[in-house]
């Protein structure tokens, strides 16, 4: 073989392992490329899977606060006139006593009696229809969630004892909540 036939075969060789690690070279990119393209993948489907689990949780903070938001709200109509309830019961007091107090000894006070009880009456229909209660005290059970006691006395009988005897001061619920506790005296 001659030097020419030698370099021309040797460029031929040369010429078939550059195309060969062409070929190589193109099937690890490409080996490289799904591979990316799979981490890429797997990231972005991790990625949405976040999101989604990020979106549902603020929509169900959001119907918590929503529902939480309309209960206060309906509490807060159904039990919005409470100061002003609870401002009258001082005055539902003395209407009380002023009727206990008073007795009828001629015309003239027997009309004033009447006219105070006429007061006292439409008063007590008022809070009435704004769902204010009476706590009934005498001879229940004592609860401490709807009695406040001011004083503890032996009970009369065996029955009597850890209950009511009687009731310095009335207690008023509104809507099945105390707004003002009874003070009562308990049995021993």
């Amino acid at each position: 073989m001659s030097k020419k036939d030698l370099d021309k075969e040797l460029k031929d060789t040369e010429k078939e392992t550059d195309i060969i690690a062409e070929d190589t070279t193109k099937e690890q990119s490409e080996d490289e490329l799904i591979k990316e393209s799979e981490e890429l993948t797997d990231k972005l489907a991790s990625e949405l899977a976040d999101l989604k689990d990020s979106h549902l949780r603020l929509m169900a903070e959001y119907d918590n606060y929503r529902r939480r938001t309309l209960k206060e709200k309906a509490e807060l109509i159904k039990n919005g006139g409470e100061q002003v309830l609870t401002g009258l019961l001082p005055v539902v007091d003395d209407f009380e006593r002023a009727l206990g107090s008073m007795n009828a000894t001629d015309e003239i006070t027997s009309s004033i009696i009447e006219g105070i009880s006429l007061i006292y009456n439409k008063l007590i229909a008022y809070l009435n229809q704004n769902g204010v209660k009476v706590i009934e005290t005498e001879g229940k059970d004592f609860d401490s969630d709807l009695f406040d006691a001011v004083a503890i006395i032996p009970a009369p009988n065996e029955n009597m004892k850890n209950k009511v005897l009687d009731c310095v001061q009335k207690g008023y619920l509104l809507n099945d909540k105390v707004i003002r506790h009874a003070k009562v005296v308990v049995g021993e």
